[in-house]
């Protein structure tokens, strides 16, 4: 007798836990959204412009489609990048650019392959206004430049001509009229002669 009551029990202890199990997993059915979750899927990203691989620098991104536009940045080659539109003559595309002002910025498109697709024309930003270049009034220059007064520079005056004596053989030249030196001499010679001879002949 024993033994049948704690059958009956263990039996009803069974019969407690799965109706409990099977409750809770109803319940947990019940508490399930009804709505359907949203899939996430890729966009298109749209028309691109890509720098060849083959170009040798980087391309420059300015502020307008034209040369006179600031630059704002650069792509390297292989670099890809969203275009947004296009100038009236098609030579410039307009790029996503974070960083330039607007995150916008130009690209000469003969240095990019676009991908296909569309562009819309964009209305270019004003053309800047080149600097202009200083000039200075002639007139007011003049004010403020001197003119030096060129300095002389001593002339070479040559001095009078040196005059050399020129001196006179005295044994060679005339004495007398014409009459030479050595003559005189021996005239002068005989005559004291005769006068030495003379005086001693009147002493004898």
């Amino acid at each position: 007798m024993n033994k049948i009551t704690i059958g009956i029990i263990f039996l009803l202890f069974l019969s407690a836990i799965f109706y409990n199990a099977s409750s809770v997993h109803a319940s947990g059915l019940n508490q399930q959204p009804t709505i359907s979750l949203p899939t996430v899927t890729g966009t298109p990203k749209g028309i691109t412009a890509t720098v060849s691989l083959n170009q040798d620098e980087s391309i420059n991104v300015r502020s307008g489609p034209g040369a006179l536009f600031d630059k704002v940045g650069v792509i390297l080659p292989g670099q890809e990048v969203p275009v947004l539109g296009r100038s009236a003559g098609g030579d410039w595309v307009m790029i996503d650019y974070p960083g330039a002002p607007n995150n916008i910025g130009w690209v000469y498109s003969p240095l990019v392959f676009l991908s296909p697709g569309e562009l819309p024309i964009i209305e270019p930003p004003p053309t800047p206004t080149p600097a202009v270049t200083q000039t200075i009034n002639p007139t007011l220059a003049a004010q403020f430049i001197s003119t030096p007064n060129p300095t002389r520079l001593p002339t070479f005056t040559p001095g009078e001509p040196l005059v050399v004596p020129a001196y006179k053989d005295v044994s060679r030249t005339s004495f007398l009229g014409g009459i030479p030196m050595g003559l005189v001499i021996l005239i002068i010679g005989g005559l004291g002669g005769l006068l030495a001879l003379f005086s001693f002949i009147r002493a004898r």
